[in-house]
Formats: structure tokens, C-alpha cells, sequence
């Protein structure tokens, strides 16, 4: 990976962790399945997910911090950051650039992936 690269990549994974860990910079989607185990538990998830530091080659192999999956309570939670264009209608042409780029972070139940 270059230089340019590497800095690309880093600024992804900044803006994907100020969504996850703060909200901010992008829209957060609860899926209907996560929302009807009630807002306690929604909330101990969204925690769960800001939290989550155990990024490695397997959950993370672009180092952007876009996707995982962990544990609450007996529940398994998928999340994810996905890229698309200001309008929602087609992937972002460059998600480390705000200007271009709406962030989703969307947060499920393992059952609904």
C-alpha cells in the first residue's frame, strides 16, 4: 500500500469510528428485529458497538473499521458502515471524503443478516 493509500484508509476508518462511537458524521439504523427486543436493549447494543475495539485481520482486513460482530447479554449483533452518495442512491466514489459521502452505520440481530 502507498503512502496516499495508507492516508485514504486511515481517514476511512477516523470518520467510520467517529460514526460508531459518537454518531456523528453519518446516519444510525436499528433493524426492526433489534428495535422489538426493546430501547434497553437497543441501548446496551449501540454501547456494545461504540466500545468495540477488537479489530483485527479477520473482522477488519481493510483496516477501516466498517464491520464486526459481538456479543450482549445472548444476543449476536452484526454491524456495519456502508458508503453511499449524498442522495442514498448509489455507493459513495470516495468514502474518506465527507463532501461525497453519506455514512449508514446499520446495527442487527445475526438473525437478520
Amino acid at each position: 500500500m502507498d503512502q496516499l493509500e495508507g492516508e485514504k484508509q486511515a481517514r476511512i476508518r477516523e470518520l467510520n469510528d467517529a460514526l460508531r462511537r459518537q454518531q456523528i458524521g453519518g446516519r444510525v439504523m436499528v433493524t426492526a428485529g433489534l428495535a422489538a427486543q426493546g430501547e434497553q436493549v437497543v441501548l446496551a447494543v449501540t454501547q456494545a458497538v461504540a466500545a468495540f475495539d477488537k479489530f483485527d485481520g479477520d473482522n477488519d482486513p481493510y483496516g477501516e473499521h466498517d464491520c464486526a460482530v459481538v456479543e450482549v447479554g445472548d444476543l449476536r449483533i452484526i454491524w456495519k458502515i456502508d458508503y453511499y452518495d449524498l442522495d442514498l442512491k448509489l455507493h459513495s466514489p470516495d468514502p474518506a471524503d465527507l463532501s461525497v459521502t453519506t455514512r449508514v452505520l446499520t446495527i442487527m440481530l445475526a438473525s437478520e443478516y
